[in-house]
C-alpha cells in the first residue's frame, strides 16, 4: 500500500475518532460548568485549540484564559467593523492573558469593490460573508484540532439546538460551545462579577454586533440577532452553519 493511501486512511480514522469523542462529550458535558468544558478541551487537545471571538464581550476569552493562559483568540477583521469592535479587540488583548490573532480576508475592501462592485454586502451578503468571514476562519482554524465559540441557545431560535460540544463537519474538527446553555442574565452576572469588558454598542441599542453596514439597533421586542441583515432572509454569516 502506498504511503499516500496509508496517510489518508490514518487521517480518516483520526477524524472518526474525533467525531465520536465530540458526540460523546456533547452528551456527558451537557450539564457541566463552562470552565469544566474548557478544561476538557485542555485535557484532550493541549494547546491545539483556540477561541473565536466577535468581540461583543470578553466572557469566552476570560473563561478560556483561566484554564489556559495565553490561549489563541481568533478575531476576523472584515474591514467593515465598527470602531468600537476594533477597540474591544485591542482592549481584550491588552487586559487578558490571551494571544489575539487578527485574521484578514484575502482581498481588501477596495480590492473587493473593484472586482465585484461597491456594496456587495447589499446585493449579495452571502458572498460578502463568504469572502470576508468564512474563508478567513477556514484559514485561521487550520492549525488546530478544536475551537471554541460563544454561541448560546438564547441568541435566536436557529441556535436553540446548540450542543456544548459537537462535531464541526465543515472544518472536520471538534467545536466547543461552553456557554451554550447560558441565559442573558448568566452573561450579565459573569461580566459584573469579573469586571469584564463589554462592547459599548451593546449599551447603545445593539443586540448582536457584526459588520457596520449590515447591523442596526434593535426594535422593541426583537430577539438579540434581529438587527443583523435586517430586511433580508439571511440570519447567519456562515461561520456556524
Amino acid at each position: 500500500m502506498s504511503e499516500a493511501i496509508v496517510h489518508a486512511s490514518s487521517a480518516g480514522t483520526h477524524g472518526r475518532d474525533l467525531r465520536r469523542l465530540a458526540e460523546r462529550a456533547g452528551e456527558e458535558l451537557e450539564s457541566a460548568a463552562a470552565s469544566d468544558i474548557l478544561r476538557w478541551a485542555v485535557e484532550h487537545f493541549g494547546t491545539d485549540w483556540c477561541v473565536a471571538s466577535s468581540m461583543e464581550d470578553a466572557v469566552l476569552s476570560h473563561l478560556a484564559s483561566q484554564v489556559m493562559p495565553g490561549i489563541d483568540v481568533v478575531f476576523l477583521d472584515t474591514g467593515y467593523h465598527f470602531a468600537e469592535t476594533l477597540g474591544m479587540r485591542d482592549a481584550v488583548g491588552a487586559v487578558l492573558p490571551v494571544t489575539v490573532r487578527t485574521v484578514l480576508p484575502l482581498r481588501t475592501v477596495g480590492e473587493q469593490d473593484a472586482e465585484f462592485g461597491p456594496r456587495l454586502h447589499e446585493r449579495n451578503p452571502t458572498l460578502c460573508c463568504a469572502m470576508r468571514k468564512v474563508e478567513p476562519l477556514n484559514r485561521a482554524l487550520a492549525p488546530y484540532r478544536a475551537w471554541a465559540s460563544g454561541l448560546r441557545r438564547a441568541d435566536s431560535p436557529s441556535r436553540a439546538g446548540t450542543r456544548v460540544v459537537e462535531w464541526d463537519a465543515k472544518h472536520d474538527m471538534v467545536k466547543l460551545n461552553p456557554i451554550a446553555a447560558w441565559t442573558d442574565a448568566d452573561v450579565d452576572s459573569y461580566v459584573e462579577e469579573n469586571g469584564l469588558l463589554v462592547n459599548p454598542l451593546l449599551y447603545d441599542g445593539y443586540g448582536s454586533i457584526g459588520c457596520a453596514p449590515c447591523t442596526r439597533r434593535l426594535l422593541p421586542g426583537e430577539d438579540s440577532r434581529a438587527g443583523r441583515w435586517a430586511g433580508t432572509t439571511k440570519t447567519e454569516c456562515g461561520l456556524h452553519t
